[in-house]
């Protein structure tokens, strides 16, 4: 989980480093379309059986909009207007718009007084982190951070939309089909709002798309499906409390970002938020108080 938020954190600054050269939508096209080539060549190695059937390759291109090519363009779009640490901390709402949404679709999944209290501290990190006064100016930075909540609710969605169409289908496959549907999407788009990109890109411009595509996509695909099967996926939607505080160091360090109070207040209740939701202190605080008093519970 650690290294997934290292890998995760640093792509908000590779994004800005990328967008110095290139534009926003040739940035995501570089991402999706060289990440599904690398992760296409896991399939291969893995010996994975593609698919058959037009309805998985329907479910792909869904999956592909909601969860790379809308929230990676808006979040890099974002990136034009506000600093890296504060669109890592808005996207760190992923997990709460997550428990939301999949409250109202999935019977299994409503809101009791816990979750609800945690959407509730969530919703009001999202506030207090973006700036009542920003959102009734509507001025160019609340604009891309609207945009960054915007892709983490696209992200919710495609959590959803993933539990009902990938269900048992190998991970890597997924993240193959859907980058896929992703680069057909971004590479044309690219192409022609943004025309061909430059090859004579600056070292660092490379650099950052190398990371972004092969790293920061193909490479976290594999490693979030093995952390998950290792820890499960409670324990994996905490990796977005992780990502937050390393794009925040990456951004002072890299180009001197200084994030306001309000920032960092949003985000503790962000994370507050997301730890009520999550249960496990509550659980714990429970077991430590009947380890002290072995009787209690008994009668």
């Amino acid at each position: 989980m650690a290294a997934l938020a290292l890998i995760w954190g640093g792509s908000f600054p590779s994004n800005r480093l990328a967008l110095a050269e290139v534009g926003v939508l040739t940035t995501v096209a570089f991402r999706v379309g060289i990440g599904a080539l690398v992760m296409w060549g896991v399939v291969a190695l893995r010996g994975i059986a593609l698919p058959r059937g037009p309805r998985v390759w329907a479910a792909f291109m869904v999956m592909g909009l909601l969860n790379n090519a809308l929230p990676f363009t808006l979040i890099v779009w974002g990136q034009t207007r506000i600093d890296s640490g504060l669109a890592a901390i808005l996207n760190a709402a992923t997990a709460i718009l997550g428990v939301a949404v999949a409250a109202a679709v999935f019977r299994d999944e409503r809101l009791g007084l816990r979750k609800g209290a945690g959407v509730f501290l969530g919703f009001t990190g999202v506030a207090v982190a973006i700036g009542i006064g920003a959102l009734a100016r509507f001025d160019p930075s609340s604009l891309g951070q609207l945009a960054v909540l915007g892709a983490a609710l696209s992200y919710a969605f495609a959590g959803a939309f993933g539990r009902v169409t990938t269900r048992g289908m190998a991970p890597e496959l997924a993240a193959a089909g859907m980058l896929t549907a992703a680069a057909l999407v971004m590479v044309p788009a690219a192409l022609l709002v943004e025309g061909p990109p430059p090859l004579d890109l600056a070292p660092a411009t490379w650099g950052a798309l190398f990371y972004l595509s092969v790293i920061a996509t193909a490479g976290a695909f594999v490693l979030y499906y093995r952390v998950m099967q290792m820890a499960g996926a409670g324990n994996l939607s905490l990796v977005t409390l992780l990502v937050a505080p390393v794009a925040i160091v990456l951004g002072a360090v890299m180009f001197d970002e200084a994030l306001p109070l309000r920032a960092y207040l949003g985000f503790a209740l962000l994370a507050a938020g997301l730890i009520v939701i999550d249960g496990r202190v509550f659980r714990l605080r429970a077991a430590l108080q009947k380890s002290r008093d072995p009787a209690a519970g008994q009668g």
